[in-house]
């Protein structure tokens, strides 16, 4: 059988997924490789990669797409790593910077403001290079990802998306999914699945993925994965990740 290739976020909130994948049965069927979210969807778009864990909003596009396994990122309120941050009171802001990183979160900003927040923003990219720090009055910006340990304290003013998507909805929120363009072999997503499980039972272990200076501290990314993220796909997940959906065509968000 040819290996099923596998893209994972690089994050901090997916190194359980990679521990479990790393070690577990499944090792030997895959090759694994990671990524920044929003580059997973696009290798799975683009037919590089067969299974990704990609950021949810990407789904609303695609013609066939599959869910994979019974677990995702997801969090039901604080989730302390995808922010919107300024130094300006967010009444008086009027620009908010969308990070390129992410499709979910981005998506997921702009579904709050129109609909939680009632509105309306100048909304621009924040490309690799943009320096989130040199922000000045009147700005924002969506920050997700690893960066939230190390950037947060920088700034005065910080809304937790999904403590807001929580407030305005009563769900948790599915940032991504493992999903396939295609039906993999049931044989496959068996292993995977417990795959998956395996690396969630030993997620303290993570802190043993962290580079050398990491922001993050073993305290807290133990704290994060136990506290803030919460990885199992359930009925309720579901229920937001359609309702997530829904919002993305009401309100024509090309994410």
């Amino acid at each position: 059988m040819e290996k099923i290739r596998v893209s994972a976020v690089r994050y901090i909130n997916s190194y359980p997924f990679i521990i479990g994948l790393r070690d577990g049965e499944v090792a030997a069927l895959i090759d694994l490789e990671v990524c920044h979210p929003s580059e997973c969807a696009d290798r799975l778009i683009e037919g590089k990669t067969d299974l990704g864990l990609i950021p949810v909003a990407m789904v609303a596009g695609m013609k066939e797409y599959h869910l994979v396994g019974d677990y995702c990122l997801s969090t039901n309120g604080e989730v302390r790593t995808v922010l919107l941050v300024s130094n300006t009171p967010f009444e008086e802001v009027s620009t908010i910077y969308l990070d390129y990183r992410s499709r979910s979160s981005v998506t997921l900003c702009r579904i709050l403001a129109a609909k939680a927040w009632k509105r309306e923003y100048t909304w621009l990219p924040a490309p690799e290079e943009f320096e989130i720090t040199s922000m000045v009055h009147g700005e924002a910006a969506v920050m997700i990802g690893d960066r939230c340990f190390e950037y947060a304290r920088h700034f005065r003013y910080r809304l937790d998306l999904g403590l807001e998507w929580k407030k305005f909805t009563g769900l948790p929120f599915v940032f991504a999914c493992w999903v396939s363009s295609v039906k993999l072999p049931d044989h496959f997503t068996s292993l995977f699945n417990k795959a998956l499980e395996e690396g969630l039972e030993r997620r303290n272990e993570a802190v043993t993925l962290l580079r050398e200076g990491a922001a993050a501290t073993p305290e807290e990314v133990i704290f994060y994965l136990n506290h803030n993220i919460d990885f199992r796909l359930d009925d309720r997940k579901r229920e937001a990740l359609a309702k997530f959906i829904d919002y993305i065509k009401e309100l024509n968000i090309t994410p």
